[in-house]
């Protein structure tokens, strides 16, 4: 046997095997076939589809054996490809001698995160709060709030069991602190007494940043306009369903929420946004807030910076307990 003949059987060895290694990775052989058919768009069509017969073209530059596949020839040969074929060979280069790389599955260590380590928060039992909160109200005194009206002492009542109620026409009260990003959770109480009809029966609000308001409100069938019933971005957006309790069962919120950005020149860069479950229900969902939750009027976007939880007086015998934040 002479040394040509042993040369060529290698070669047609190595080709075989080299189609086997294309031919059973084809996710990694599929960017070699899109330039080669960008290539051949212009030809004189195969009498088989073009992604069936790519190798078989003459003069090939590489020294393919017959794919083993019954493949039709191209009318034309590759050389004859009115666009360069140069920049067409070094994607196809990478699919033939880089698949191994490619194939190999990556180390799980290189996707792993070990540092910083998370911060630890112990859990509160129930509704209590968690151990990094602060608790706005437990029922013992209101040193963390003020009035709305004049910044002076809080003028609504405590009540034995833990909690505070509207005393109406002495206004609203807020909290001292003021905070940006928060998590909070409120719990308050319809009157038992059942008053009133709509937006005239257990009224209140909870105004984050003292802009943004959440309504309360007894909409316990109580039927009143949808952006204003319980649960809803007040004027802006309505619930998604109403979760609301009996008129005197206590209810709670869970307010996740972040607040507007502004730049320097008080352009608005991002709105607000909020999600709010009302007893364990989801009844807004990553809401935008279009700006101030006006009575009258459209939102207003005034650029600030933190603010206060306020609680509105108006004029029902709203209650409240169990208040705490977490700032984020």
């Amino acid at each position: 046997m002479s040394e040509s003949t042993t040369n060529n059987q290698q070669r047609i060895t190595f080709n075989h095997q080299l189609h086997y290694e294309i031919f059973t990775h084809p996710r990694l052989l599929a960017p070699c076939l899109l330039p080669l058919a960008s290539c051949l768009l212009p030809l004189a069509p195969c009498p088989l589809p073009l992604a069936f017969c790519p190798l078989p073209l003459a003069p090939c530059p590489l020294p393919f054996a017959p794919c083993p596949l019954p493949l039709a020839p191209c009318p034309l040969p590759l050389a004859s490809c009115p666009l360069p074929l140069a920049p067409y060979l070094l994607p196809l280069a990478f699919c033939l001698f880089l698949t191994p790389v490619f194939s190999q599955e990556l180390d799980p260590k290189v996707t792993e995160i070990w540092e910083p380590q998370v911060r630890v928060v112990t859990p509160g039992q129930g509704t209590r709060p968690p151990s990094d909160a602060i608790v706005l109200f437990n029922g013992s005194n209101f040193s963390e709030w003020i009035s709305d009206k004049d910044s002076s002492a809080v003028k609504w009542y405590m009540n034995g069991d833990s909690s505070m109620t509207v005393q109406p026409q002495a206004g609203g009260i807020r909290t001292k602190r003021s905070f940006g990003d928060f998590q909070l959770h409120i719990e308050f109480r319809s009157p038992v007494a059942v008053k009133g009809e709509g937006q005239g029966r257990g009224n209140s609000g909870i105004f984050l940043q003292n802009r943004y308001e959440i309504q309360v409100l007894d909409s316990y069938q109580n039927r009143t306009y949808s952006n204003g019933q319980c649960g809803s971005v007040y004027k802006q957006t309505m619930p998604l369903v109403n979760a609301c309790r009996k008129p005197g069962e206590w209810q709670a919120y869970d307010i996740l929420y972040t607040a507007p950005r502004f730049n320097t020149d008080g352009q608005l860069l991002l709105p607000g946004h909020v999600t709010v479950l009302q007893n364990g229900v989801v009844v807004q969902l990553n809401t935008e807030i279009r700006g101030t939750t006006e009575y009258r009027g459209l939102p207003k976007n005034v650029a600030h910076g933190k603010g206060p939880i306020l609680l509105q007086d108006h004029g029902d015998l709203v209650s409240y307990r169990n208040i705490w934040i977490r700032e984020f």
